[in-house]
């Protein structure tokens, strides 16, 4: 899988922001160290928008910023061929990541945060998403041959491309190691407010009340 299948895969902007919240609060239960967090969603990232991001904490990542203009997604797989830290790169992204990008999501291409120390842009995919498009939208790339997965993006977009509670709770039973209760998934999945019992459905080490702050920087729907 490639950009250009994750592209045909992915949702509109509403419905992946709300899949990306769900997944941020189904790690904030299951995981309460915040550093240890594979999803984050933080609802007042800059002004007007928002990010979702992952962080596998092996180098791969994506940062998903969504404004009032669209959403602008960008990934990095560390061991990519198309990593602009390859010798033959010379610091520079693969030609077409970003050559398409348009003006309106500049701002989220020339972002620090989405680089390293020496302004090198850590991305390896890039897709977006205007308000008017109908379609998710990525560069015209010639991806390197030989490679099942030459930008990452079957790997750091999984859980993107396949939004079924059961495909997170393999992933999530496989990277916590422990046993995850679908149902309490799926009344995640539905951003249904919290309850005590779907809590310590998934964590019955963990309170309700000690989900407030991140429940509040994620955004999750909350009972008055």
């Amino acid at each position: 899988m490639t950009a250009y299948d994750v592209a045909r895969r992915l949702p509109s902007v509403p419905e992946l922001r709300d899949h990306c919240r769900a997944l941020a609060t189904l790690d904030a239960v299951l995981s309460p160290d915040w550093e240890s967090r594979y999803y984050s969603f933080d609802s007042t990232w800059g002004e007007a928008q928002e990010m979702a991001s992952m962080r596998d904490g092996q180098g791969d990542e994506y940062s998903v910023v969504i404004t009032a203009a669209g959403a602008y997604i960008r990934g990095f797989a560390h061991e990519s061929t198309m990593s602009p830290y390859r010798s033959e790169r010379d610091g520079a992204p693969w030609p077409g990541v970003l050559d398409e990008v348009p003006p309106v999501f500049r701002p989220q291409v020339e972002e620090p945060a989405f680089s390293d120390e020496d302004g090198i842009p850590a991305v390896t995919v890039c897709l977006w998403l205007e308000s008017t498009d109908d379609q998710w939208r990525h560069g015209t790339i010639e991806f390197p041959a030989g490679t099942r997965d030459p930008d990452g993006a079957e790997g750091l977009f999984e859980l993107l491309a396949d939004r079924s509670p059961e495909a997170y709770r393999r992933w999530a039973e496989d990277y916590y190691e422990v046993s995850v209760d679908l149902s309490a998934v799926r009344h995640v999945y539905a951003l249904r407010p919290l309850t005590a019992e779907v809590v310590a459905a998934l964590n019955d080490e963990l309170d309700l009340a000690d989900l407030a702050g991140d429940l509040a920087g994620i955004g999750y729907p909350q009972v008055d």
